[in-house]
């Protein structure tokens, strides 16, 4: 197994890695509601202007030359919904040309009239692995409306999930932590369909109470063995990215899952925003540096490829 790069970075300190959620966007070739018109005011790293422009395969080989990235996951990046399968499709050529991505997470609501139909269609891609479908959640723990429309709790919202099984498709679980609880229910409901916990479970709260809630929705999504969590995104808003901080949220995350469990990703270009892509690499790995080869491999690579059904042999 090769690089991305096509080449062997034997420098000190270059980490080997699958990549298990990045993101890819052309704003002259397709229309990213978020990025192409107004901004998110609820964007949970606050102003994102510097995100605001094209970030395609030349731009992520640049970031990540100090590694040897072995493959990488692109996770949807919320292009334009009425073209879902659009993306999956540029994807798809961008790999033809770029060799990488190597797995597609693509996008699918669950709760609308005609979900199995872009399921399917998705699925007969053969690069897509599985789907990021955000549910309706809270801005806090006291708005949430469990049961309403788009809800893990909507009975719509459930039977379409339940799709993922049929079509052989894993779930890409984006919620705050608040979430949790009722994530780690519908994980318990459908034990036979694999789930990723994106971003670490967005440890926003960093006092010690917000930890403490933290680690309860976690330790409650980690009972359930279906699921895994990508060790990613730890940036907060308004805040510079702290290694001891973040060193913590990573440790306990793996203390909670096990290393088995746990895919390391980098959510680039997202993560540029706090931190370059050598740095976040550099910094998980010092974070791991007491860890055998076997569990920095797994962590690093070889639960990526397990997850997503990735060809990787691992290093030349």
């Amino acid at each position: 197994m090769g690089t991305i790069s096509g080449k062997w970075n034997e420098a000190p300190g270059a980490v080997t890695l699958i990549d298990g959620h990045h993101h890819l966007w052309d704003l002259k070739a397709n229309r990213y509601p978020f990025l192409s018109d107004q901004p998110e005011p609820h964007f949970f790293l606050g102003p994102y202007d510097a995100l605001r422009r094209n970030y395609m395969p030349e731009d992520y080989l640049r970031d990540s030359s100090a590694h040897n990235v072995l493959a990488t996951v692109h996770c949807e990046a919320e292009m334009d919904r009425a073209n879902q399968v659009g993306e999956t499709r540029w994807l798809s050529e961008i790999n033809a040309r770029h060799g990488f991505p190597g797995a597609i997470v693509a996008h699918a609501w669950f709760h609308i009239d005609n979900a199995e139909e872009i399921i399917a269609a998705q699925a007969r891609f053969p690069l897509v692995r599985g789907i990021r479908s955000k549910p309706a959640t809270a801005p806090h723990p006291g708005a949430m409306t469990p049961g309403a429309p788009g809800t893990m709790q909507d009975d719509k919202w459930l039977r379409g999930f339940s799709l993922l099984e049929k079509y052989g498709l894993s779930w890409d679980l984006r919620v705050p932590c608040w979430h949790l609880v009722e994530a780690a229910e519908v994980a318990r409901q459908f034990p036979r369909t694999p789930i990723v916990l994106n971003h670490t479970g967005f440890p926003w709260d960093r006092s010690e109470e917000g930890l403490a809630f933290w680690r309860r929705g976690m330790e409650a999504i980690a009972r359930q063995p279906n699921v895994h969590v990508k060790v990613s995104e730890f940036g907060l808003k308004d805040q510079p990215w702290d290694y001891e901080s973040n060193r913590r949220v990573v440790l306990e995350a793996i203390s909670i899952f096990g290393i088995e469990r746990c895919i390391f990703a980098t959510n680039f270009p997202v993560a540029g925003l706090r931190i370059d892509y050598d740095t976040l690499v550099r910094s998980l790995s010092r974070m791991l540096a007491d860890r055998s080869a076997a569990d920095r491999d797994r962590f690093f690579w070889r639960n990526a490829a397990s997850f997503y059904r990735l060809p990787a042999a691992g290093p030349p």
